[in-house]
């Protein structure tokens, strides 16, 4: 699916940037190796060079670039360099990430200017770098190894000047999602549990491994988010979640050590985690709720197909809001927007007002979404009811006519 696509991953010389390079390049994709370790480090594994070894032995073609994100320069030249050799720019992951898991009063000065300049910096100013290509491709993403923004203060007390910066990243994509809605398709993975990475030996220790899934659920997901259509944009993704709605079941082929217990990773609040994976304000919540976001089951399978199948030719012809009420299984409140640019669908309230509200059984919206029950049946016998516009329900009953094929 990536074959002749051409990634550009910061901090791809070993860890998470690494595996998903290796991931891609098995299609036969471009590597952009945008990373600063170009001489053998005393106690991390691997430089740019090596990674492009493995890449074009994966299958891939690669273009080790040394880049230091904190040099805007240095991103600007790799750019450059990267359209020059392969003609373009399809994704982006902003993988390059400082940490210092220390408090206000521990964490020093400099180490805050890495963390903010990294993170978020490093981040704003490579995807800026690389938008104006990104915009140029058939179907470009922007992929941030960033965190949903869960605004528990027990994620800012012991390590604020880190959570900042993550949180950082992730602001980008609430804002470049929409900004470029329609264009290029900007989401946020991050794990659910802990990842054995060079940082994590030397934050965890000896043994901390054992509790550690390997990089490559990572890549996996990564995968799956990049193959998608550029309509999937501004969801704050957790990698297990989205595999298990892939119909990933062998979680074990992950682990370090299968069986043994794993550490759930920062900013997650385990009970929130089955329902949804963007946390903080409502605001933001309504406008990152998606695909990623739904619970399992048929409808969510549905609103799926559904995401994937919107074109910007359905929005213009349309121009409505649908928020659906369904009970049973699966149930609860959903949306279809196809009045904002780009347009999207997913588990919750819609961005904006709905301008038609339905009500109906979940089993009976599924047959109805895939040609086996009339809406105007469904809402002379009273299985649907349909409150606000009627002109623009209209209008959807004949958007769905021609998505039937699709679902």
């Amino acid at each position: 699916k990536l074959a002749g696509c051409t990634l550009f991953i910061t901090g791809a010389s070993r860890g998470i940037g690494k595996a998903i390079a290796l991931k891609a390049a098995k299609d036969g994709a471009n590597i952009v190796i945008a990373a600063k370790t170009a001489e053998p480090h005393p106690t991390l594994p691997g430089t740019i060079y090596t990674a492009a070894e493995e890449i074009e032995a994966a299958g891939g073609k690669a273009l080790p670039c040394i880049v230091n994100v904190r040099e805007e320069q240095q991103i600007i030249n790799a750019v450059e360099k990267a359209v020059k050799t392969f003609g373009g720019i399809d994704i982006l992951v902003n993988n390059a990430s400082a940490i210092s898991l220390t408090g206000t009063l521990e964490t020093a000065t400099k180490k805050v200017n890495l963390m903010m300049d990294v993170n978020v910096r490093g981040t704003y100013l490579t995807s800026k770098a690389c938008l104006p290509h990104l915009k140029k491709s058939k179907n470009p993403h922007i992929l941030n190894l960033s965190p949903p923004m869960n605004l528990n203060p027990m994620w800012f007390k012991n390590h604020c000047a880190y959570t900042i910066s993550k949180y950082g990243m992730s602001m980008c994509v609430l804002g470049m999602a929409e900004e470029f809605r329609g264009e290029v398709a900007v989401n946020a993975l991050w794990p659910k549990t802990a990842i054995h990475t060079a940082a994590m030996d030397m934050l965890g220790g000896a043994g901390i491994e054992k509790q550690c899934r390997k990089t490559d659920i990572l890549a996996d997901a990564a995968y799956c988010i990049l193959t998608k259509p550029k309509t999937f944009t501004g969801n704050f993704i957790i990698d297990e979640v989205l595999l298990r709605e892939e119909g990933v079941k062998d979680f074990d082929v992950y682990a370090i050590a299968p069986g043994h217990p794993l550490m759930p990773d920062f900013f997650l609040d385990e009970k929130k985690l089955g329902r949804s994976q963007q946390e903080g304000g409502d605001a933001a919540k309504a406008k990152t709720e998606s695909a990623a976001a739904m619970p399992s089951g048929p409808v969510a399978e549905t609103f799926r197909a559904i995401q994937g199948a919107v074109t910007e030719e359905y929005v213009r012809s349309t121009q409505g809001v649908f928020q659906f009420e369904l009970s049973g299984d699966g149930g609860g409140t959903w949306y279809i927007d196809l009045k904002s640019k780009g347009g999207s669908a997913g588990f919750g309230k819609p961005p904006e007002t709905a301008d038609v509200v339905m009500s109906m059984s979940s089993a009976d919206f599924v047959k109805m979404f895939t040609g086996k029950l009339k809406p105007t049946l469904a809402f002379m016998t009273g299985r649907l009811k349909i409150k606000g516009n009627m002109a623009l329900a209209i209008k959807l009953e004949k958007m769905l006519s021609q998505l039937n094929s699709k679902l």
